[in-house]
């Protein structure tokens, strides 16, 4: 990793990527609508798609969180996966969140309303007919570093996820330990200088510390099992971050699956034929865990 990483990290702090760069707000149909936060004057909303699942017949779901660089973005990036899972058996819900262009916040309030959501759900479960022993979180690029967060930063909570699905996710946001000697990537030593010459430049972006809201330094032995995908010519997330991440997710004892795309860019996954590829794999991957009917 050279100079490449550190623009390409600080297009995520600050751009407006083209995958969230949508309509505000989300015109989404769904089976159900929620309000799971009003904060600062305003509603932030989930989409429920649970075509199969009643109160009377519980079902694993998943949480879906959009990218936009924690700063701008719409539900709707994910709203084709809900609706696979959804005929699959499963409830898919995609998340709004608070974002700086439109609300002015710090990646550390775009956390916490994850958290929230999350929190709703697994409170609202039995009347949403979701199983709250089966919650699932993903995303994509910063949503994928909300996903990533409350897999690992958050793992301890009681309404704490039980699978990650990651798409290109921001997940190391500060330098990487010294005494992971076995990390398998040679130019730890050159990111982790470059991530301390823009400290503070992460620090105001971040609202808190780096290190306190990157998923890499939080992975425990109880964090969830994942799914990556992740393109090779990715120059906004690096594809190598993902393979770190998936290193250490599995020297903690976790499962990953890291799904390389060969010759893709970042946000590939939500246009053809990345999007038909990485749906069947994730209900794979889902259906491997007894989360698929």
């Amino acid at each position: 990793m050279n100079t490449v990483f550190l623009i390409s990290l600080f297009l995520v702090l600050s751009v407006s990527l083209t995958q969230g760069a949508r309509s505000y707000p989300p015109e989404i149909k769904s089976d159900s609508v929620h309000t799971y936060k009003s904060v600062d004057g305003h509603d932030l909303n989930i989409w429920v798609f649970n075509t199969a699942s009643t109160p009377e017949k519980k079902a694993p779901a998943m949480l879906f969180f959009f990218g936009g660089g924690w700063n701008s973005g719409s539900p709707t990036q994910f709203v084709k996966y809900c609706e696979r899972l959804s005929e699959r058996g499963m409830v898919g819900i995609v998340v709004d969140y608070r974002v700086r262009s439109r609300q002015g916040v710090q990646a550390k309030s775009c956390v916490e309303d994850a958290l929230d959501a999350l929190r709703y759900v697994t409170a609202n479960a039995e009347n949403l007919g979701i199983d709250s022993e089966r919650i699932g979180v993903g995303g994509g690029s910063a949503g994928g570093h909300l996903a990533a967060s409350l897999g690992t930063i958050h793992v301890d909570e009681i309404a704490a996820p039980k699978v990650m699905a990651l798409f290109n996710p921001a997940t190391i946001l500060a330098p990487v330990p010294s005494n992971l000697s076995d990390a398998p990537l040679p130019e730890l030593g050159q990111m982790n200088t470059m991530l301390r010459a823009k400290e503070e430049q992460l620090r105001a972006r971040m609202g808190l510390e780096p290190v306190e809201l990157s998923p890499f330094h939080h992975v425990a032995a109880n964090s969830p099992p994942a799914i990556i995908f992740h393109g090779t010519n990715d120059e906004t997330v690096p594809y190598k971050s993902a393979m770190l991440f998936a290193w250490h997710l599995r020297e903690k004892g976790v499962f990953v699956d890291l799904k390389t795309y060969q010759g893709a860019g970042h946000g590939f996954f939500n246009r053809e034929p990345y999007f038909s590829q990485t749906a069947e794999e994730l209900e794979a991957f889902l259906l491997s865990l007894d989360w698929l009917e």
